[in-house]
């Protein structure tokens, strides 16, 4: 998601459906890093360092006007429960930084303060901050199931207090959420990507995904290092690093036999099993025999069958 084109890709699928509002072009790095102030139990400061995964500045066109935003990706390979608090955290140590640059500015440029609040503030009555957008991406083929707000992880859900507190909204990516069509407004490989995380719990149905596309034939080193990690694939990517396309298709079949084979065997092992366990109960093998014929300590086949001595 370093990637300028992917990040932007994301965005633009995420923001504005699809259109190419956000260009790669346009964006530019930031320090992923923040500092968080929280207080002790003895009262005092401490600080605490936050690390962003991705965080990018861009200038966006829309309706010939340009909108300033700062953007960035929290990736996650698993459901966070506590999510909204931590890209709340995330934000709002963002709008805090940029307080602090802009009254950092003033002090530097020796801008005069109009009022003794804009002095005692730093942050002068016409300044604004740009908005801070953080997109979580599920990396998984589950649904997000997790709070996709602050309010969804109150205590209490009493209309009358809530209409005092500020709620957070979770931006959430999660390919098995979104149609193929959908993900087809995609326009770099992160497409291809986020399809095989979408089908990553359907084996019938990435082994359709990838021989119905003829994109899956030749796909990028960072693709096919993607599939390797989040799909367990096993391209080979290291004795030739500088060729120009790799074979999903293949990897996907040498995946697919293996589970194949994989599923037989552990059948097999099954059946075994099951044979050892009853004839321990009819009394004609030992507990101890049983298990030395299943290559197993006693404890093991023991938890295997729920059998004791």
């Amino acid at each position: 998601m370093q990637d300028r084109a992917t990040f932007a890709d994301a965005f633009n699928l995420y923001l504005y459906g699809g259109e190419q509002v956000i260009k790669p072009e346009q964006l530019r790095p930031l320090d992923t890093t923040a500092i968080a102030l929280p207080y002790g139990e003895d009262g005092k400061s401490v600080p605490v360092q936050k690390l962003r995964d991705v965080l990018k500045m861009v200038t966006a066109m829309t309706d010939d006007h340009a909108a300033y935003l700062i953007l960035g990706i929290e990736n996650q390979s698993q459901l966070h429960y506590a999510m909204p608090v931590r890209n709340m955290l995330y934000d709002s140590l963002q709008y805090s930084a940029q307080v602090d640059e802009i009254a950092k500015s003033h002090r530097n440029e020796k801008d005069k303060a109009e009022t003794s609040e804009e002095f005692l503030s730093g942050f002068y009555r016409t300044d604004k901050l740009l908005p801070v957008i953080t997109l979580t991406i599920l990396w998984s083929g589950d649904r997000w199931t997790a709070p996709r707000s602050l309010f969804e992880m109150l205590s209490i859900q009493d209309g009358s207090l809530m209409k005092y507190m500020s709620d957070y909204k979770l931006n959430v990516l999660s390919p098995a959420e979104l149609s193929d069509a959908e993900l087809g407004k995609l326009t770099t490989e992160l497409e291809l990507a986020f399809k095989g995380v979408k089908y990553s719990n359907d084996a019938d149905g990435l082994n359709e995904l990838v021989h119905n596309d003829k994109r899956f034939t030749s796909v990028s080193k960072s693709t096919a290092i993607f599939y390797n990690k989040v799909l367990g694939t096993d391209i080979d990517v290291e004795s030739e690093p500088e060729k120009e396309g790799y074979d999903v298709c293949k990897a996907i079949d040498v995946l697919m036999e293996r589970s194949e084979t994989k599923g037989r065997d552990e059948g097999i092992n099954k059946g075994i099993i099951d044979t050892l366990a009853g004839l321990v109960k009819d009394g004609i093998l030992s507990l101890a025999e049983a298990a030395k014929r299943a290559n197993m300590t006693v404890s093991e086949f023991e938890d295997k069958t729920g059998l004791r001595a």
